[in-house]
């Protein structure tokens, strides 16, 4: 069995929902309750959340044989761009990604990422051996500080194994970063622009609360905060290191006039869902109708202005 979310059940006919954004990509869950215990996330070990959560999606139990043909028809029609497997820790994670990827190779050529926590290198050659496109590491928390209140393990032996990771894999590993968890936004935006050194992709997210989970009590980030980190992420190769200036901690400067940003931002591109090609999560963050953190469609022109506007009348009002 396999779990999809339930976007993705939506686009491959196994369940009716009224959505107005389908999913680009099949969102698959392996495994159930995590050994490790993040204060955010509902598969945590000691959360008492739901187990059809993660994050503030539900998922579906389907069977595996069912899903790889409808994956390969969805692809082929066009409907989705890759396929994605989330993986909750546990003691046969790494086989049971090995087993789904066959699954799929078996009959599509759908480029499949996985997020998952390795250990060894041996384990990030062998999940690219057996044909994984991407490989997401996440380390979910901006700096030491935050990590060691709302994860388990160590934050310097993560971040030298997405290093070391980057290294045997130019360009196929990702990174998961959520702004909201107690970080500064100069420390959310010295390790986006660490992981860009690496060449390491950044999925940005917002901190979602979860009832059930440690952090439940927590509010999500304000939403000027997130799209200030959004147009750093996006701009990241763009700014010289050293030219963006913060105040207590926040950002006051990117180092670019307002015509600048203007002129950078007008796409829109940067308040779209970040991570791999083809992702485009929609309401991991957000709930239908409400404040919409990443937007998994292109934005309307009024909602670029707005966006752009937002970035630069919350900086220092020096530009």
């Amino acid at each position: 069995m396999i779990k999809l979310s339930a976007g993705t059940a939506h686009v491959l006919g196994i369940r009716k929902l009224a959505i107005d954004i389908l999913p680009t990509t099949a969102y698959m869950m392996c495994g159930e309750r995590c050994i490790h215990d993040c204060g955010f996330c509902p598969q945590a070990r000691n959360a008492s959340s739901r187990t059809d959560l993660l994050s503030r999606v539900t998922w579906s139990q389907c069977r595996i044989e069912d899903t790889v043909h409808q994956i390969k028809a969805a692809h082929e029609e066009g409907k989705l761009q890759r396929a994605c497997l989330q993986v909750v820790d546990g003691s046969k994670a790494i086989e049971q990604v090995k087993e789904m990827v066959n699954h799929i190779k078996k009959y599509s050529d759908i480029p499949i990422c996985v997020s998952t926590k390795v250990n060894h290198r041996e384990e990030i050659l062998a999940l690219a051996e057996a044909g994984v496109d991407r490989i997401g590491l996440a380390l979910d928390a901006a700096c030491e500080r935050v990590y060691n209140l709302t994860k388990s393990g160590s934050w310097q032996d993560t971040l030298n194994f997405i290093s070391d990771a980057a290294g045997l894999l130019p360009g196929r590993i990702s990174t998961h970063l959520i702004v909201g968890l107690g970080e500064t936004e100069q420390e959310m935006v010295n390790i986006i622009r660490y992981m860009r050194e690496l060449g390491v992709t950044v999925g940005l997210f917002a901190f979602t609360p979860v009832p059930g989970t440690r952090m439940a009590g927590m509010k999500p980030p304000e939403l000027d905060c997130y799209r200030r980190m959004q147009a750093a992420n996006y701009l990241m190769d763009i700014i010289p290191a050293g030219d963006c200036r913060f105040y207590s901690g926040r950002l006051i400067d990117y180092g670019l006039t307002a015509e600048m940003l203007t002129e950078y931002l007008k796409d829109g591109k940067a308040f779209e869902t970040s991570g791999c090609s083809g992702c485009n999560r929609p309401y991991y963050n957000e709930k239908p109708g409400g404040v919409i953190y990443n937007y998994p469609r292109p934005l309307t022109k009024p909602e670029i202005d707005e966006a752009i506007d937002m970035v630069i009348k919350s900086l220092d009002g020096r530009l």
